[in-house]
């Protein structure tokens, strides 16, 4: 296939593209300067310059495409506190990707989160079943969804908290970059909430398997763990870090996670059981735990020994 893919220079995209080129596709990066065209053409792809706001741009990659990989969001618009903005940017372009596509049958692979679910007020462990009727990204996740009906072969992957590989940890970097910042490593409470995780290169086969095959109107997780306590993703920071780890109070969990202070008392474990049985998905690279464990570079100073 040929294949458009937005987010191209991003994390996940390092390792989607080289998994869907190994797979004999073809691969097109929206790319939106010329520093992430250079990435994007060192994983082996074409470069379609562009960005998630030219939406006529969006419609006529994707109408020369067989399939569309949507790996991008406005990470830095959801950090600045404008989570708002970065999802109406999202749910526009995807209504744009997905259009060109109907009465096609061909693949649209969208992304979502498990933490969407659970910070519109989900609990207990999470499945490829559950579903709420809207909110931040879940939205986005039931227009890919209803595009099935349209014609279109459409699923969405659901990214845990934690999608790690190469010194990146998803949301886990926060908590790193908070940590070197603070000196302390810091967990809410009891430190008994849990986040999903998967390794990056894990999460890429998945993609490449939605695209072939997943059928229309499928929801998956790309979750290898299920669920880790932030008491035990703190430990090994501050082991890593040589800083102290210590509870965060629930009157100070705001000013000590900062932007982070939403997620970081979410408890999200989910299951990845439907998935695997229904593609035959098997993640086998390190855990979450083993990664930060061996990769984390603790050179780096922090406010202690500053």
């Amino acid at each position: 296939m040929r294949v458009f893919v937005t987010g191209a220079s991003g994390h996940v995209a390092s390792a989607v593209i080289p998994e869907l080129i190994s797979a004999g596709h073809t691969v097109v990066g929206l790319a939106r300067s010329e520093g992430s065209a250079s990435v994007v053409r060192s994983l082996g792809a074409e470069v379609r310059r562009g960005d998630l706001d030219d939406l006529d741009g969006l419609s006529a990659a994707v109408q020369e495409a067989d399939g569309v990989i949507h790996l991008a969001f406005d990470h830095d618009l959801q950090r600045s506190g404008d989570l708002a903005a970065a999802v109406e940017a999202d749910l526009r372009a995807i209504a744009a990707l997905s259009s060109p596509l109907a009465g096609t049958g061909k693949p649209f692979v969208g992304t979502s989160a498990t933490g969407a679910l659970a910070l519109a007020g989900f609990r207990g462990e999470l499945t490829e079943q559950d579903t709420l009727p809207g909110g931040p990204r879940i939205d986005a996740e039931n227009f890919v969804i209803a595009a099935a009906d349209a014609g279109v072969r459409s699923s969405t992957v659901r990214l845990p908290p934690a999608v790690h590989s190469d010194g990146r940890y998803g949301f886990v970097s926060g908590l790193i970059e908070i940590a070197r910042a603070t000196g302390v490593s810091g967990y809410p409470g009891a430190g008994d909430n849990r986040w999903p995780s998967a390794n990056t290169r894990d999460v890429a086969r998945l993609y490449r398997l939605a695209l072939e095959s997943a059928p229309a109107g499928t929801r998956l997780h790309a979750v290898a763990e299920e669920g880790i306590t932030l008491h035990e993703i703190a430990e090994v920071i501050g082991r890593r870090l040589d800083v102290p780890v210590r509870a965060i109070a629930t009157e100070d969990v705001a000013q000590h996670f900062g932007y982070l202070a939403f997620f970081a008392g979410l408890d999200n474990p989910a299951s990845s059981r439907i998935t695997r049985d229904s593609l035959g998905w098997t993640p086998a690279a390190p855990g979450l735990l083993s990664d930060l464990g061996q990769h984390l570079d603790p050179s780096i100073s922090t406010a202690r020994s500053r």
